[in-house]
């Protein structure tokens, strides 16, 4: 067997669906988590709350801790901004998702949110999986910078094996050569993960490209590849963000996303529905 053996197909041959209290993630429905890089103020997150949740997002994602590469960007609103998260998707109806920067910070998060997000730069931070591992929520893990495939997959054992097995994969993109956008997004990788593992993948095509205008039409590259779900950053006035605001939707452009990929998440269905799969 390979070395990363709960998560293989070998050990569990079904497709893994995460219930997020009630909300699924794989078996067939569209899962989209919306919202914005980091959260700001109050009015801004309920701005972009009630706008994805117009849209038709199940999830609002947010950073209340964030890992900057400059120790002079914005950080985050820290247990502040945990609070607003939880407010925003409590008034919206949304599911939240926010990320643990370290072990230390899990019990705090772990009281706002209703998924735990492992970030990329974080992905092979071995006692931070462990922890994830340990509580009883259901875990975003996104692939690291420059990670391969059986690295990723190797670090979602780590959380496997310490008894959680509510593990969401997250393609966000890996470092190349290429300078146009900010990663180059690996769509290959949704085939690969729905070939060597039975858990449910989702793509980040904010964070894969940095360049708002490819958003849209990677998104629904993704979904016409297998993904169960995006994860797409949202924020009232990108100009005016604390970060990531190159990469951003409006919330106008992300109503027309979300019209668009549900159109591709239809067709999809129907072809293989149609055709029965592959022979």
């Amino acid at each position: 067997m390979k070395k990363y053996k709960l998560v293989s197909r070998e050990y569990h041959a079904a497709d893994t669906v995460v219930d997020v209290a009630g909300v699924k993630i794989g078996g067939g429905s569209l899962a989209v988590m919306a919202g914005p890089c980091a959260v700001e103020s109050h009015a801004q997150l309920m701005e972009a709350a009630r706008a994805v949740s117009q849209a038709g997002a199940k999830f609002l994602r947010g950073g209340a801790f964030k890992p900057r590469t400059s120790p002079y960007d914005f950080q985050g609103l820290a247990g502040k901004g945990l609070k607003m998260l939880r407010e925003a998707g409590d008034a919206y109806g949304l599911k939240v998702v926010t990320e643990a920067v370290d072990a230390s910070f899990i019990p705090l998060v772990s009281q706002y949110a209703d998924v735990l997000q492992i970030g990329a730069r974080n992905m092979q931070n071995f006692q931070l999986l462990k922890a994830a591992g340990r509580v009883d929520m259901p875990v975003l893990l996104k692939r690291g910078l420059a990670s391969t495939i059986e690295e990723w997959l190797n670090a979602a054992e780590y959380i496997a094996s310490e008894g959680n097995s509510r593990i969401i994969m997250c393609e966000r993109g890996i470092r190349t050569y290429e300078t146009f956008t900010r990663n180059t997004l690996d769509l290959s990788a949704v085939a690969a993960i729905k070939e060597l593992s039975h858990l449910p993948v989702i793509v980040d095509p904010s964070h894969g490209t940095g360049r708002w205008e490819m958003v849209r039409p990677m998104a629904s590259a993704a979904i016409a590849a297998g993904a169960d779900g995006l994860i797409i950053e949202v924020h009232p006035n990108p100009a005016e963000a604390l970060s990531d605001g190159p990469q951003s939707l409006t919330p106008k452009n992300f109503t027309r996303l979300m019209h668009e990929v549900r159109l591709m998440a239809k067709a999809r269905k129907a072809f293989l529905e149609d055709e029965g799969g592959w022979i």
